[in-house]
């Protein structure tokens, strides 16, 4: 217990200045008059030609969780590769299994439709 004792004053000092700095900014900080030019969109100081707020499809999103997903899992695969020889035949059989999850995920996604771009 005594080898995680510094992460965890770390995190708490962090915590008590970032709650220090945020409650001064607070306390003593400008509070700006908001007024209707204030709360308009900037675009690089041009007047924006259209309101913001067209919405994307939940395609989009569905897409970018799916590559975030994918990418997360394929990096869990580049210690596996460093240590190849050290884990042996279990290493190998269980590599093998998660990217048969994998690859069972992405064709389920694939056959779902998920894929798709409309």
């Amino acid at each position: 217990m005594h080898s995680y004792l510094p992460i965890l004053l770390a995190i708490i000092v962090t915590a008590l200045i970032v709650g220090a700095v945020l409650g001064l900014s607070a306390l003593i900080g400008p509070k700006p008059e908001i007024t209707k030019e204030k709360e308009r969109p900037f675009e690089c100081g041009y007047i924006p030609f259209q309101e913001p707020g067209k919405r994307f499809p939940v395609h989009y999103y569905a897409v970018a969780i799916l590559f975030i997903v994918f990418d997360i899992e394929i990096i869990f695969l580049y210690p596996w590769v460093a240590s190849f020889e050290a884990v042996g035949k279990t290493g190998f059989f269980a590599a093998i299994f998660f990217i048969l999850i994998l690859t069972f995920g992405l064709v389920y996604e694939w056959l779902r439709g998920g894929l798709e771009w409309h």
